[in-house]
């Protein structure tokens, strides 16, 4: 039987001063930096598929896979970059994914056919896996214990602000220049970040130098990739349709083949134990649900206020807007971290946590009044996320010894991948299931529905259905967030209670 790594000699972190990095703020400015070129183009690409359709010629089963390949790719990469990370050092790493991000983006911004663009969007996916882990694991090691909850406030308010940024810059970029500009726009700043963190940055990594686990590594790529494609086609393909149950039990099937390894080796790639750990376990549990009721819910959200109220992609992006601001500003100011530090992390989160569950019933319940009522629901949303995912957040990483911080951000940014996955997956099929049951016509999309209808009046009765269907799912997104407020309260004040005693 093998020793668990519990059992051996505990690796040392790298000493620090005990005021931090002396040059800790800024190199936050660097890393962030570094994050918002990777957020951005999350989001940018869904305003240019118009453009993409017309220029390439490009299908739907194209844009699917344009928008797709980089999150399957990045999903499943996040583990394996995370604990190379750790091993390797966090500084190469993170330089490593800029380059490969950057070049990404030239090969993506001058494709000239949707094979070529597909192929960019997984390789910058790469990258995108490398700068998501590496960026919070070096938040981790510069800053103090008494620091951390703002640095890590800050760097989720950067996630939000290229959130609400992606679509109003691919907005304008695609007013005044070619589709090809809102990749190439990533160039400088990904030179910039690369420079900055090349100077910058100091380099640290497990000194223990844990073996690498490489079947862990491919196990975990394979099993997140394939639950991640079973999440996305779902929706569009059935979710007892072959493909999703093909890929849903390959998911299982290598998930639990990878549990099983890494519970068995003397160098797992993720410790198993950690699982045991009720501070671990509430935090990933409220990351998930958090995700979950946001990421769904807003997908909804910009449906509604395209396909329903006739707002364009840029006008939609501005009214979200508000949510995002939210975040920034609490975040910022270091207001958020202050209200954490003095309710302590359990209360943080169960109070952010309900504040989110009342904007999405906002929304629900008050959009056909206006867009007062929506307004009311993101700054609800705005106020309990800059609350909640930061101690989050800041619980998932405290939770894992310093030197395994890459994988800790890989956990993070895994949950959360995973969490708007599938929010976008079972909210939209909680939507189209109301929908369809109340518009018994051939498409059971808005826009189909709307083609086929002959009257003003029939169309006045499909958008109506269409609000009905999006206030039962932002309903449903709504139980599921203030369940997990409930839920990640409770695991983490056991945990607190446990610890003190």
């Amino acid at each position: 039987m093998t020793t668990s790594p519990q059992e051996q000699a505990p690796a040392q972190p790298q000493p620090q001063s005990p005021g931090g990095h002396p040059q800790r703020w800024l190199i936050l400015g660097v890393i962030c930096l570094a994050q918002l070129t990777v957020l951005l183009d999350n989001t940018i690409l869904n305003v240019a598929i118009p453009s993409l359709t017309s220029e390439l010629g490009a299908a739907t089963s194209d844009i699917q896979w344009m928008i797709n390949a980089y999150s399957l790719v990045q999903s499943g990469l996040l583990l394996t970059a995370g604990s190379a990370a750790d091993r390797y050092g966090r500084k190469k790493m993170l330089a490593m994914g800029l380059a490969l991000f950057g070049i990404g983006s030239l090969v993506a911004g001058l494709a000239d056919s949707s094979g070529q663009l597909i192929a960019a969007r997984a390789g910058m996916g790469v990258g995108g896996a490398l700068l998501m882990t590496t960026t919070l694991a070096v938040a981790m090691q510069i800053f103090t214990p008494e620091e951390q909850p703002k640095a890590i406030g800050i760097w989720a308010a950067v996630n939000s602000l290229g959130f609400a940024a992606g679509p109003l810059i691919g907005g304008f970029m695609l007013d005044h220049f070619w589709w090809g500009a809102i990749f190439l726009i990533n160039l400088p700043v990904a030179a910039l970040a690369l420079v900055a963190v090349v100077i910058l940055v100091p380099e640290s990594k497990n000194p223990q130098g844990d073996r690498p686990d490489l079947l862990g590594a491919v196990l975990s790529t394979i099993g997140m990739s394939a639950l991640v494609f079973a999440i996305i086609s779902g929706p569009e393909h059935g979710w007892t349709s072959g493909r999703v149950l093909a890929s849903a039990t390959v998911a299982v099937v290598v998930l639990a083949g990878f549990a099983y390894w890494e519970s068995r080796i003397p160098y797992p790639m993720l410790d198993m134990h950690f699982f045991t750990n009720r501070r671990f376990t509430g935090a990933v549990a409220g990351a998930v649900l958090i995700a979950f009721g946001m990421g769904g819910s807003l997908f909804l959200l910009t449906q509604h206020m395209q396909f329903v109220l006739g707002y364009g992609p840029l006008e939609a992006g501005l009214r979200t807007a508000p949510l995002a601001l939210m975040i920034v500003a609490l975040n910022f100011t270091g207001v958020a971290a202050k209200w954490s530090g003095r309710l302590g992390t359990p209360f943080s989160i169960g109070l952010g946590m309900t504040a989110m569950a009342a904007g999405l019933v906002s929304i629900a319940t008050l959009t056909e009044h206006g867009y007062p009522g929506t307004l009311l629901g993101l700054v609800l949303i705005g106020v309990g996320a800059a609350i909640a995912s930061p101690a989050m957040a800041h619980a998932i990483m405290s939770a894992i010894p310093p030197e395994k911080a890459g994988v800790g951000a890989g956990i993070n940014g895994t949950v959360a991948e995973f969490g708007q996955g599938l929010g976008v997956a079972v909210l939209g099929a909680v939507l189209n299931s109301r929908f369809a049951a109340l518009v018994p016509v051939a498409a059971v999309s808005l826009p189909g529905a709307l083609a086929e209808a002959g009257s003003e009046a029939e169309r006045g009765r499909i958008t109506d259905a269409f609000a009905s269907g999006l206030e039962t799912s932002q309903l449903v997104g709504a139980v599921a967030v203030l369940a997990g407020g409930v839920v990640a309260a409770a695991l983490l004040r056991r945990a607190e209670r446990a610890e003190s005693a």
